[in-house]
């Protein structure tokens, strides 16, 4: 499970900053995660607050927002969503020369930093 080793590398960025910054600790953590990522939110969602114990993360609510996996054909430039399984097929020309645009996303957005530690942010509905 990669996921592990992935909350584990945010939460110490994040970490770091919030001792960097003087900050008393972490309210949220927004993540951008591209459909191709190969990440499974659940699952991410759960090993983050395994990983932020101890930490000035603790408490934090992690927001993921998805990227759909997008591709251009060079050949014709039609654009195309790619999907899950990815269809890397140019739908109107079937060349070659497929470029993806956008969609193995997988950064850190933004933190919140929180004015007292294990502060939650309130949960977006």
């Amino acid at each position: 499970m990669h996921e592990m080793s992935i909350a584990a590398a945010v939460v110490e960025q994040v970490d770091a900053a919030a001792r960097e910054h003087g900050a008393a600790g972490v309210a949220r953590v927004r993540l951008q995660v591209g459909e191709l990522a190969g990440v499974v939110p659940e699952a991410l969602d759960f090993c983050f607050e395994l990983v932020c114990a101890g930490t000035l993360v603790a408490g934090a609510v992690l927001d993921t927002e998805a990227v759909a996996a997008r591709a251009r054909c060079t050949p014709c430039e039609v654009e195309w969503a790619v999907g899950m399984p990815p269809d890397l097929g140019c739908p109107s020309c079937s060349g070659g020369g497929v470029e993806l645009l956008c969609g193995r996303e997988l950064q850190i957005l933004g933190v919140e930093w929180a004015e007292r530690p294990g502060v939650r942010a309130e949960q977006k509905g």
